[in-house]
């Protein structure tokens, strides 16, 4: 025992980044408390998880939210710790937990949950969104929220069942307890509001960049890439390709652009191609010169030039 707390100490990190990933943490633990005692609670919305079963006991014996949360996750945390990465998955697991639970009980003791506003539809949109603006800083900081977090990863490190799947299990089940105790109405919008947090989550983890991919099969590939690079400052990469009807060789135009952009460079390509063919894709994110470094996650400094985006 005394060999595994070392290992503990000696295993924990205080860089500067992990530094800011607790900060992050803290600040999404008080985020989300702040959605269970402006909005959750007062309209008896429940959130599905521990916390969420943690209000149902709070509702029904006046047990403190927070306290409950801590106890419950006691033992997912053990399982988390064998199964999730030891002393960094303990660290950032242990801070988000416990800040959580603290910051609902005293701001629930302290502000006494008021009620901003009696409509549900209300507290179910701001509530879901509040809450998965916390959750989502949670994650920036590369921690978790405890409770059906940790389960999710576990069941989808150790039987390849999808992690959303997980979370949807565990919620539908408390969220089914919540309409037994308040009525289907309130666990209506409770599904609601647990949708919303996890798009805002979403939301938050991707950034406000909407990034579009475009795939462009012309006869004009070096004026198309020439003017992309000069006229967007984007880059450009050329794949070699098969006309599957012609069997002919076809190059195509890879490139990434803003949501902004893709106007101009459909501009670009039918001034310089009306024939080309064009294809206009969604990603999640762009990493990389031009866009978001891969090793820190803030932005390039825009007064740099850079080749942006491909090769």
């Amino acid at each position: 025992m005394e060999q595994k707390f070392r290992q503990f100490f000696s295993e924990l990190d205080f860089s500067w980044r992990s530094l800011k990933d607790y900060g992050l943490i803290l600040v999404g633990a008080l985020i989300q408390a702040l959605s269970m005692t402006f909005f959750l609670v007062p309209a008896k919305l429940v959130s599905g998880g521990i916390s969420g079963a943690g209000q149902l006991l709070h509702y029904s014996f006046g047990w403190p939210i927070g306290l409950i949360v801590l106890l419950g996750n006691l033992p997912l945390f053990i399982l988390g710790w064998r199964y999730l990465g030891g002393p960094k998955f303990a660290l950032r697991t242990i801070l988000a937990i416990v800040s959580f639970s603290i910051f609902t009980d005293v701001s629930m003791k302290y502000l006494g949950a008021p009620a901003l506003t009696n409509d549900p539809v209300l507290n179910t949109l701001y509530g879901g969104i509040v809450l998965g603006i916390g959750l989502g800083v949670v994650y920036l900081g590369r921690g978790t929220s405890g409770g059906t977090d940790i389960l999710g990863r576990i069941l989808n490190r150790q039987f390849g069942l999808s992690i959303s799947m997980a979370y949807m299990i565990t919620d539908s089940l408390v969220v089914i307890l919540a309409g037994f105790f308040f009525g289907w109405e309130k666990a209506l919008y409770g599904l609601i509001m647990i949708y919303l947090s996890g798009v805002a989550a979403d939301r938050v983890l991707e950034g406000s960049n909407v990034i579009r991919e475009a795939m462009i099969i012309t006869d004009e590939t070096e004026a198309i890439v020439k003017a992309v690079t000069e006229e967007l400052d984007r880059g450009t990469t050329v794949l070699q390709a098969k006309g599957g009807f012609t069997g002919k060789d076809r190059p195509v135009i890879y490139c990434a652009v803003t949501a902004s952009e893709v106007v101009r460079l459909k501009t670009i390509v039918h001034d310089l191609d009306p024939d080309a063919f064009m294809v206009v894709g969604h990603a999640n994110e762009a990493l990389g010169e031009g866009f978001v470094p891969l090793h820190e996650g803030t932005p390039v400094n825009p007064g740099k030039k850079k080749s942006n985006g491909t090769t």
